[in-house]
């Protein structure tokens, strides 16, 4: 049975909105009705912690329309973005793989929506749902493919390469040109500390390619952000997750 946040609308409730999430609707029609019966829609705020690393993941969540950033964390206070999932994916696919503990930190990058479900209803679900084992199979590749390039870039790239990927990702999640993301943020997603963001976030808007304001961000010249940007943004950006409907053919 449906349980829904309380503050959302009615139209924001019903399931053909949760299934606003791309991973989701690739999924068959009956695989997509059994989801639907384990899930709620709920809303998460920015700032918003949704597992810690060593906890026990309780839930699972699809954006609908939210950003989450998940966060390697060293020592209890360095931290390093490895990956980020908006409407194209999901957070704790791991629990399918008998992971019962996070192994990162996964926070809300932008307010919104998200599909919920208990970890252990949706594991059961998974175990005898193979288009979902097909689904997650591919989907879990990805995100270790993408934690392993940015593990690369953030060792060998310029942060000024790497600040524009990480913005072009963000645009490409939230397909928007205009978001917005603190210094203090970014700061934390590329392990740097915040006078780094500073100046590298200057020395583009220098070039005329964003606008940066009080957190307020706008990509003002995408291809010249993609010219700056290194490799790494074409290797990461997920076109093969979001087009996945070939998947079950």
């Amino acid at each position: 049975m449906h349980t829904y946040h309380p503050h959302l609308a009615d139209d924001d409730r019903s399931p053909s909105r949760a299934l606003a999430n791309r991973l989701l609707s690739n999924l068959p029609e009956e695989e997509q009705g059994q989801l639907a019966r384990i899930g709620e829609v709920v809303r998460v705020e920015v700032g918003e912690v949704l597992h810690e690393p060593g906890q026990a993941v309780r839930h699972v969540y699809f954006p609908i329309d939210c950003l989450l950033s998940l966060l390697a964390v060293a020592e209890g206070r360095m931290t390093l973005e490895v990956g980020s999932v908006g409407r194209e994916g999901m957070i704790g696919a791991p629990v399918v793989l008998g992971h019962e503990l996070a192994q990162v930190r996964a926070v809300v990058q932008r307010a919104g929506r998200a599909v919920r479900m208990d970890a252990s209803e949706f594991r059961q679900v998974y175990a005898r749902m193979e288009p979902l084992q097909r689904l997650l199979h591919r989907y879990t590749d990805t995100l270790l493919a993408q934690a392993i390039q940015i593990a690369v870039c953030s060792r060998f790239h310029v942060l000024e390469a790497r600040l524009a990927r990480s913005l072009l990702i963000t645009r490409d999640r939230l397909q928007s040109d205009k978001f917005h993301l603190t210094h203090e943020f970014l700061a934390h997603a590329l392990g740097v500390r915040r006078v780094g963001v500073t100046k590298a976030a200057s020395a583009l808007q220098q070039q005329k390619l964003i606008t940066y304001s009080r957190g307020n961000i706008e990509i003002l010249d995408a291809a010249g952000l993609e010219a700056v940007s290194c490799r790494c943004y074409e290797l990461v950006k997920d076109e093969g997750v979001i087009g996945m409907s070939h998947v079950f053919e």
